[in-house]
């Protein structure tokens, strides 16, 4: 039993508030209602444009987002997270529409629900630790800049009613939290920018220009493809990519939450959640998703919902206002959701990470990494590609400095019997470190007996035995013997079963 003072593994992933404090609680539950009410409208241009993107009707990018958004409320691993369709995973398998139709499109959805599920029950989920805070400060700042990105086009080529209409929504969403809390800002801007351009009969484009709402309920879709290993050779390599892409973007936006509200996720349900949310969106028709960092940061950061309730009703009231209200969303100005957009971009961006003094302070290589994982989010649209590129980077500059820190030192023994030199290895022994290793060492002018001390060092890799072979078969060469001592345990049973077997002349060198 944990005692008074301790937490359990279980603690760490228990909502706070729980769905049960929200349903007691009419301030909560109020809060959690309206966040979700302000997400289905934010929703809804959205899942039309990724629709667009994927070739498909918008219909599709609507289940699916009401599919992903319900299930995944019961399912994540990530209270507050809205999963839904989005425009990283429409860009992977909008060549499935394109090139085999339909059918192929929502088997594929479904088979990277099911790689997902794979994933997450193999634990994919722990490389999360590997991501450097440097890549999560460009993930963040890039996300910020593609939404205001994606919000361009609504300003171009529009009337000039549109830009005094963004800037009341902005104005409206920074005033209004100082004055009350209590209803979302968003949805103070929508509401009220919505209204006044219906009653002063405005001409500026709506929701309804961007797509035919459907006017009936999911129905279950089952793909009419040959189940062979053809239609699984066509579409596996599109289903990896939208599961990984997939999965990436939902557990570094999870990770995000993580930050922002100061709770922990259970990232391993996170990511069998969205597999089956996945497999659930294709069995009705939908097009798969994933969280959506958008909408993620307008129902915890703007609206400040903290519980399933607000992802639940999200997926719920997008459902009722494209079929019970299509009408009345139809004339919902874009230009206040462009708003909405804008501010979340703002929100969401780090700007601290950009500051002269924290730059000043900051290494060079962390902001290498930051500007890499940023500009190529941004050049190809891909967090996913991003993402990785910037680990890389990262590992690459860590390697590096690792490096340096290896060290060798010399020194003659004078009381020793036979001439000796002693030589002391210093530090992490690895690829890049050891590779410069067999340069340290004097093979012409030391005497015949060389000792080399590696109780200070530790061999991480079959690079470093390599390399202690090599500087032994050197002096060898030279007629001198060489005694290597004092290695830890797990050196001592890498160095064992590695020396002398590793393609090169064989070590005579002992320990």
């Amino acid at each position: 039993m944990a005692s008074a003072g301790t937490s359990t593994r279980n603690d760490r992933y228990t909502a706070d508030p729980s769905v049960l404090t929200a349903l007691r609680s009419p301030r909560i539950l109020t809060r959690e209602v309206l966040a979700g009410l302000v997400v289905a409208m934010a929703l809804i241009p959205e899942a039309i444009s990724f629709s667009i993107i994927a070739g498909v009707d918008p219909r599709v990018g609507l289940f699916s987002s009401f599919v992903m958004a319900v299930s995944i409320a019961f399912l994540g691993g990530r209270p507050a997270m809205i999963t839904a369709a989005t425009g990283a995973v429409a860009l992977v398998i909008a060549p499935v529409m394109r090139d085999y139709g339909m059918d192929y499109f929502i088997a594929t959805v479904i088979l990277a629900g099911i790689f997902q599920v794979a994933l997450g029950v193999l634990g994919v989920a722990k490389l999360m630790r590997f991501i450097p805070r440097s890549v999560m400060v460009g993930f963040v700042n890039s996300l910020a800049i593609l939404i205001f990105v994606a919000q361009v086009p609504n300003l171009l080529g529009v009337p000039w009613l549109v830009y005094p209409l963004v800037a009341v929504g902005i104005i409206i969403m920074v005033v209004m939290p100082r004055m009350t809390k209590v209803i979302p800002a968003p949805l103070v801007a929508i509401v009220l920018i919505t209204v006044a351009v219906v009653v002063m009969g405005l001409s500026v484009p709506n929701v309804g220009g961007q797509g035919e709402l459907p006017r009936s309920l999911p129905e279950l879709f089952v793909p009419n493809v040959p189940l062979t290993w053809e239609t699984f050779a066509i579409i596996a390599p599109f289903s990896i990519a939208m599961a990984l892409v997939g999965l990436l973007e939902s557990l570094m936006t999870a990770k995000l939450v993580d930050d922002i509200t100061d709770t922990h996720s259970h990232k391993t349900r996170e990511s069998i959640g969205q597999g089956i949310s996945n497999v659930l969106s294709g069995i009705f028709g939908g097009m798969g998703g994933c969280a959506m960092i958008g909408q993620t940061m307008i129902n915890v950061k703007a609206s400040g919902a903290r519980t399933r309730i607000s992802t639940f009703l999200a997926g719920v009231f997008l459902l009722i206002l494209v079929l019970v209200l299509g009408d009345i969303v139809a004339i919902i100005p874009m230009a206040a959701l462009v708003a909405v957009m804008i501010m979340v971009s703002v929100a969401t961006f780090d700007w601290h990470s950009i500051r002269p003094s924290t730059l000043k302070r900051m290494p060079v290589g962390e902001t290498i990494v930051m500007v890499a994982t940023v500009v190529v989010v941004v050049l190809t649209h891909n967090l996913a590609i991003g993402v990785l590129v910037g680990v890389i980077a990262a590992m690459i500059i860590f390697a590096r400095r690792v490096a340096h820190f290896a060290t060798v030192t010399r020194a003659i023994d004078p009381e020793a019997n036979v001439p000796t030199v002693n030589y002391t290895v210093s530090g992490e022994l690895f690829f890049a470190s050891s590779n410069d290793l067999t340069t340290q060492f004097e093979y012409a002018d030391d005497p015949d007996r060389v000792v080399i001390d590696m109780s200070d060092s530790h061999i991480w890799d079959a690079s470093t035995v390599a390399a202690l072979d090599a500087i032994a078969t050197k002096y060898e060469r030279h007629g001198k013997r060489v005694v290597i001592e004092r290695m830890n345990e797990a050196s001592s049973r890498m160095h064992s079963r590695l020396a002398g077997k590793l393609g090169g002349e064989s070590s005579g060198a002992s320990h």
